[in-house]
């Protein structure tokens, strides 16, 4: 019994250390955030920055982070959430704000 204890014990040793104790990097996210710190950080605090560039992962991966913070800096409500949804709206071919509705339905009689 106490053989089995110790052999479990050092399988333990060896397996624990292969376990991954923080996730990976988010390389969009952490770029952005990084950006956003350097560029932003007389108006963002970095909780901000980290929120904001989370919300617009979208953007992130269509390359349209630089746009996006140029946009949050010169927006009144800085760093809000309303202005980093209003700037990645409207940036790259987004920037129209999307195609039209669609028609209303038909009513049938």
């Amino acid at each position: 019994m106490r053989a089995l204890v110790v052999v479990s014990l050092l399988g333990l040793a060896f397996v624990a250390p292969s376990c991954r104790i923080a996730d990976p990097a988010n390389r969009p996210v952490d770029a952005c955030i990084a950006k956003c710190n350097a560029k932003l950080s007389r108006q963002c605090t970095e909780g901000e920055c980290t929120r904001g560039c989370e919300f617009i992962l979208d953007r992130l991966v269509e390359g349209e982070t630089d746009p996006v913070l140029a946009c949050v800096g010169k927006f009144p409500r800085r760093c809000s959430d309303p202005a980093w949804a209003e700037c990645a709206a409207h940036v790259g071919v987004h920037a129209d704000g999307g195609p039209p509705p669609p028609p209303p339905p038909q009513e049938y009689e």
